[in-house]
């Protein structure tokens, strides 16, 4: 058990999935990710002692969790729930943060990776993305939606959605989100209310 005042591991991982989120991986360090987190540099080596990647690995894989807790509990009243819960969660992100922060699975997911390697972060951000596309793919089948598309419309929900929080930051406003919402919930309610 930590003692107090001593950073906890998910205390850091969460620091530095906050401040992937706005900078971006390749601008933060690892030294400007322990002092997001107000953790030593020192805790932040024993918990993750093969440094930076490791750490950003594991914000990643942080950020899916939370992302997929919340959407599979909303899905469970429908993908209609599960997307509005989805573009809530992003418009507090967007907006608690005046515009500064955004996806920490998409951050890393657009810089450029060394050559000839696959970060593991990246291969998380993949993942990521996959968990939050199958949990609406399947909530659409369950309420409906031809089984078919379903895949095919939940890669457009996490695309789209994902894209107008990089909007919304661009343009230090909503709108694009709100545009996007009105649209991707027109497009389910479509695809459910086809069952036959």
């Amino acid at each position: 058990m930590a003692q107090d005042g001593t950073p906890s591991r998910e205390r850091i991982v969460a620091g530095a999935a906050d401040l992937i989120s706005r900078r971006g991986l390749n601008a933060a360090s690892i030294r400007n990710l322990a002092k997001h987190a107000r953790a030593p540099l020192g805790s932040t080596y024993h918990y993750f002692p093969e440094g930076k990647g490791q750490l950003a690995t594991e914000a990643v894989r942080y950020a899916d969790t939370a992302v997929a807790r919340i959407l599979g509990k909303a899905l469970e009243a429908g993908p209609v729930a599960g997307l509005r819960a989805f573009l809530s969660l992003w418009r507090g992100v967007v907006v608690d943060s005046e515009f500064r922060a955004g996806c920490p699975v998409l951050a890393v997911s657009v810089e450029e990776p060394p050559a000839d390697e696959i970060p593991p972060a990246l291969v998380a951000a993949a993942e990521a993305f996959d968990a939050w596309e199958r949990l609406l793919a399947d909530a659409l089948r369950d309420h409906g939606a031809d089984p078919e598309r379903a895949p095919a419309l939940a890669a457009l929900v996490v695309a789209s959605v994902e894209g107008a929080i990089a909007m919304c930051r661009a343009k230090r406003g909503i709108q694009p989100l709100d545009h996007v919402a009105e649209q991707l919930e027109a497009l389910i309610v479509g695809a459910v209310e086809r069952r036959p």
